[in-house]
């Protein structure tokens, strides 16, 4: 973490507003903007896009920090004085980084501040999918004493991660260490047909030859134009049968009714499902009547540890970027635009 506390009387001098797009934010990163001498705006109405776009275009806000409510280039457009937007998390599908970057306004993230706390709720999604923990629970509560005696034993199967970042290597310590092959795809991340020599994974060199050994498949990637509709029912149909899907990425990297399809007749056994395409999902939505889904709403990154370290982290970014002390480029969605600020102080 950077250091920024000789920058506080300069950030105090600055009198400038940052815009919390929630009702809250964790105390490490209250605790930092507060001595920095921000005002703080939030979220406390319809936390929707279009009370964005009003708190945008009522105050001078110089810095947002993004959570899960949609930041539109009209809420862009309507902020002359916005300067930097830092996302509580990584995931930028909400925010429209197009607007931004047109406006030379750069959007920052903060890989890896909420990697542990997903990749323990993967972990827990996978348990509870395999051994049809959600579907017993509900029986006993229901006076039954429905023993489930089909669970999915997961030593010795087959995990194949779609994605290899900082999440998707801790999942894949856990499950080497409960006896499961990992196989992984990650062209972004991995040379293709490389392997770890310390730990033995296999990375594939396409989708394709991923998804016809992964028993058990683990979503990891971004939400992009790429990625969006990816395991689509092309992708399902090569997954072995009885395959388990775990999703604590993004809802729209599945095509949910490809998978609601999949469900329903048998040829998966179960999903995990801590996202979907609909948030909050939908009260007719055919997920719910499955009693092989395991949902959970979008929480992966929401325990206490992985809050704090999100919004310390998001509030690093705005101070120092004000300051004058930008953060390290490669935490920089849109590195054009600082290409360009580089340029014209040339």
């Amino acid at each position: 973490m950077i250091d920024l506390s000789y920058r506080i009387e300069d950030a105090r001098a600055m009198n400038q507003t940052v815009f919390v797009t929630a009702p809250r934010l964790a105390e490490a990163g209250m605790r930092r903007l507060e001595q920095a001498g921000f005002r703080i705006l939030f979220l406390t109405g319809s936390q929707d896009g279009a009370e964005v776009e009003r708190v945008m275009a009522g105050n001078d806000v110089t810095a947002v920090i993004a959570r899960t409510v949609e930041l539109s280039a009209r809420a862009i457009a309507a902020c002359p004085s916005l300067k930097v937007v830092s996302k509580h998390g990584i995931g930028v599908n909400n925010i429209d980084v197009d607007a931004c970057t047109r406006r030379g306004i750069p959007v920052y993230v903060t890989p890896g501040a909420n990697a542990q706390s997903v990749a323990e709720l993967t972990i827990a999604l996978l348990g509870a999918a395999a051994r049809k923990v959600a579907w017993m629970d509900r029986e006993i509560r229901a006076g039954r004493w429905s023993r489930a005696e089909d669970g999915v034993q997961l030593a010795g199967r087959t995990l194949g991660l779609v994605g290899y970042g900082q999440v998707g290597r801790r999942v894949a310590r856990v499950a080497r260490a409960i006896g499961m092959e990992v196989r992984v795809f990650d062209p972004a991340l991995l040379p293709p047909g490389a392997a770890e020599s310390a730990s033995d994974i296999i990375v594939a060199q396409s989708l394709a030859e991923l998804l016809p050994v992964s028993q058990v498949l683990s979503l990891h990637v971004p939400l992009t134009p790429r990625t969006r509709g990816l395991i689509d029912a092309t992708a399902l149909a090569m997954l072995p049968l009885g395959a388990i899907l775990i999703n604590t990425a993004r809802g729209e990297i599945v095509h949910q009714p490809a998978l609601v399809e999949a469900l329903a007749s048998g040829r998966l056994f179960a999903a995990g499902l801590d996202t979907t395409a609909d948030e909050p999902i939908t009260p007719d939505s055919p997920l719910l009547a499955l009693p092989n889904v395991v949902l959970t709403p979008h929480v992966g990154g929401s325990t206490p540890e992985a809050l704090a370290a999100m919004a310390g982290g998001a509030a690093d970014n705005v101070i120092g970027f004000l300051a004058g002390e930008p953060p390290d480029p490669s935490t920089c969605v849109n590195p054009e635009v600082l290409a360009k600020e580089n340029h014209e102080l040339c």
